[in-house]
């Protein structure tokens, strides 16, 4: 029974169990390709140049900024409401005048005592 039909249910059922191996093995790689890829995509999210922590940073950054901007919108408006006293209140630049350039009303007399 060396005939040619009798050979060839083998060879086949041979072929088709390599070829089963085969889509085994690359189901394999592909998956670790897969694995990979996700890790490095992972990474990239997180520590990349648009990732998560240069995200954190910059809200840090943002918040510490928006801060800044408040404390010194509440200093602009104190020296708003001097400037508008300086320019409307004679009381105001009496007392300016007296604090910075130490003038006096006749006949009063300062006393300047030594700083320590």
């Amino acid at each position: 029974m060396n005939s040619p039909t009798a050979r060839t249910p083998g060879r086949f059922a041979q072929v088709r169990a390599i070829w089963e191996r085969l889509a085994v093995g690359r189901r394999k790689a592909l998956t670790v390709a897969a694995a990979a890829l996700a890790v490095g995509v992972g990474y990239h999210v997180i520590f990349g140049p648009d990732g998560l922590t240069v995200y954190e940073q910059k809200q840090q950054q943002t918040q510490r900024l928006n801060q800044e901007m408040q404390d010194l919108q509440r200093e602009n408006d104190l020296l708003q409401g001097h400037v508008d006293r300086l320019q409307s209140d004679p009381n105001a630049i009496e007392h300016e005048a007296r604090e910075q350039l130490r003038y006096t009303r006749p006949g009063e007399v300062i006393y300047t005592l030594p700083g320590k």
